[in-house]
């Protein structure tokens, strides 16, 4: 799938039947490893919650609950390691978090 990119027409909202998160206030893990993956210069939105079928990106799964989407924008062509536990310090991006998670 395509990385989210900044702009109305990539962000897309929760599908329909699918069910908000009001309650929810920790992240869910998307997994407990960072998504490597090569990126072009650009603005993105990261999923905050945990929730996205697009994982690292948003697709609108947060709606109804406290969790935003992360602009992030990539200055350069460069391969990113953005977090896949949701509980990086780091904004976005991994800093190995992950390793602390029960």
């Amino acid at each position: 799938m395509a990385p989210r990119r900044a702009g109305t027409e990539n962000f897309i909202a929760n599908s329909p039947g699918a069910p908000y998160n009001t309650s929810m206030s920790e992240p869910t893990i998307a997994q407990k490893s960072p998504f490597v993956l090569p990126m072009k210069v650009g603005s993105y939105y990261f999923c905050t919650c945990g929730l996205s079928k697009g994982q690292p990106f948003c697709d609108g799964s947060h709606k109804g609950s406290a969790f935003a989407p992360k602009k992030v924008d990539i200055t350069e062509d460069k391969t990113v390691a953005w977090c896949g536990c949701k509980h990086s310090k780091n904004g976005g991006f991994c800093d190995g978090s992950h390793a602390n998670l029960p």
